[in-house]
This record gives C-alpha cells, structure tokens and sequence, in this order.
C-alpha cells in the first residue's frame, strides 16, 4: 500500500561547502594564477584627459575570443568580455590587452575570482576614474553564467586598495 502525499517535501540539510572536486578520474593539465601575464599590459597617453569632454568618456572594448579551464576538469570554458572604463590620463593598449587575455587560455579558475582577478590587474595598469568587467560565459551543463566587478575610484580610493589581500594569508 502507498503512503499518499501531503504535498511538502521534507527540507534537505544544507549541503556542506566543498574545497576538493574529483572529476571522475579524469582531468585534463592546467596552470594556475601565476600563469596570468599582467606584465604585458601596456598603456599610452590620454591627450584629452582634464577636459570636460574627455574626462567624460568612456572606452568600451568586448571580444569574444575568451577561454579559460574549469579549475578542477580542465575542460575549456569560453566566454564574452566586456570591459567598460572612464581613463584619468592614460588608456589600455589593445594589442597588449589582447596578449593579457590570451594569457588565461590554459588557466584554471572559477567565473567569480576571475572577473574580480582582471578588474584588478586592469585598474592597476591604467588607474582609470571607473571600470566595470563584465564575463559573459558560454553555457555548460545548460547553466549560463554573467559576473560583474567594478571600481570607482571616489567610492573605493586608488587602485592598490583593490590587491592588499594579495599579500595576505589565506585562511
């Protein structure tokens, strides 16, 4: 005989965070963050720069061209990024962007640590007014995923604010 159904479901224990994944026996080599080349990154001269009209502008750049590796399988991620940022007196050279993007190809890292990863390594090279990152990723397993980081400058003070827990232990 069936036990009839009351319509609630018993509530499910919250599942405990996880600090090591096992992707069934299976993972395909990948370096780690000091894989990133911020080094490249190279900036010019922003000859508008203390002008109503300059100080106002905003550069946009997106590609689309962006892969990273999930940090546990190894298998590609892709993804669109789109970088949005008010220059103070010098702007991003794009080629060196583009080597600086290309530098996360064989990396493992997740979504939320590499969006906040690049606005910082950006803000540091060209020490804009504002910036935004914004990483569109490509679905997988039916899951798409869009983060977002930003600074501003009056709100968050200079750039080496945004790294001092580099230096600092991880607990």
């Amino acid at each position: 005989m069936k036990k009839a159904r009351t319509g609630k479901q018993p509530k499910a224990p919250a599942t405990p965070l996880k600090t090591e994944f096992h992707a069934l026996d299976r993972a395909i080599p990948f370096r780690g963050p000091e894989a990133i080349d911020s080094a490249c990154l190279e900036c010019f001269p922003y000859e508008y720069a203390g002008t109503p009209h300059g100080d106002g502008m905003e550069i946009v750049t997106v590609t689309e061209e962006f892969t990273s590796v999930c940090p546990f399988s190894g298998l590609p991620d892709f993804a669109r990024v789109t970088i949005r940022y008010t220059p103070r007196d010098r702007c991003l050279e794009l080629r060196s962007l583009k080597y600086y993007l290309m530098s996360y190809r064989n990396v493992g890292i997740w979504y939320e640590h590499l969006v906040n990863r690049v606005l910082e390594d950006l803000v540091l090279a060209c020490r804009p007014r504002r910036m935004t990152v914004e990483i569109a990723c490509r679905p997988r397993g039916g899951l798409e995923s869009t983060v977002i980081s930003r600074y501003d400058e009056t709100e968050m003070g200079p750039p080496e604010s945004l790294v001092q827990h580099r230096s600092a232990p991880r607990a």
